[in-house]
């Protein structure tokens, strides 16, 4: 069963394509919980959820009443169809972990009426989950931005760093690079290393990376040590436009 959990028309606030006019559908569910990130949202239950900033599209136990299931393609293209878009907008896929759904019948049917009308598609994914390229030569016509967690998310390294995923995703997809996201504390001599580590499986990828925020007070703290860091290093300095511009709320 695939979730869908929200749709928005909106900028890109992220990354190598930051600015553009995008149409967004966020699935869900996830392989990771990144506790680590340390962003709390309260459910309507009473529970307090703790996660990346996007953890309704994470936990379906405590945030049910978002997830809507999908039972054919069908409805996920009667839902662009709602909105009056440029033609051809860009289409980015998030989470949750959108790959999580690669596999799925349904999810390709979407992919390839997406393509045949001239989008691209750009998917927001940990780079942890692999893509069958051969079986599924839709996703060739794909961009990927692996935002590969690093320590801070909380996660395992076994988990989170697949070597072999990412060199695969980059060596075949229309275009790929890594979106970092990195908080204050974070930016220590180790972190260098640790970017490495993930960007050795694919040298030529661009890096961006950006500041860990779930509210506009937040990113402003992580903002200026991490464009420092990335001055420094010479890495891509990617700023969240959508938490800049409209704080925590969810739908921008």
């Amino acid at each position: 069963m695939i979730y869908l959990v929200e749709h928005f028309y909106s900028i890109q606030g992220e990354g190598k394509y930051g600015g553009t006019p995008s149409l967004f559908f966020r699935f869900g569910g996830c392989n990771m919980r990144c506790e680590g990130f340390g962003c709390a949202e309260k459910a309507a239950d009473g529970v307090v959820v703790v996660g990346c900033d996007t953890v309704y599209a994470v936990n379906r136990e405590h945030f049910i009443q978002n997830w809507i299931p999908i039972t054919k393609a069908e409805e996920l293209l009667h839902i662009r169809s709602l909105y009056e878009l440029p033609k051809a907008v860009d289409i980015v896929l998030t989470g949750g972990e959108p790959l999580i759904y690669a596999n799925d019948a349904i999810f390709i049917k979407f992919l390839e009426a997406l393509v045949k009308d001239g989008h691209q598609i750009t998917f927001e994914t940990n780079g942890s989950l692999d893509v069958d390229f051969e079986e599924y030569p839709v996703y060739k016509e794909c961009v990927f931005a692996l935002s590969v967690k690093l320590f801070n998310s909380g996660e395992p390294l076994e988990k989170r760093l697949r070597g072999d995923v990412i060199y695969n995703i980059a060596s075949n997809a229309k275009d790929a690079f890594f979106k970092f996201s990195i908080d204050k504390e974070s930016i220590n001599l180790a972190l260098e290393e640790e970017i490495q580590s993930v960007t050795m499986h694919s040298p030529q990828t661009k890096v961006y990376c950006m500041p860990v925020a779930s509210s506009k007070k937040e990113l402003e703290k992580n903002t200026e040590p991490l464009i420092a860091f990335c001055k420094e290093k010479g890495y891509n300095f990617s700023d969240r436009l959508h938490i800049r511009i409209w704080d925590a709320n969810k739908g921008v």
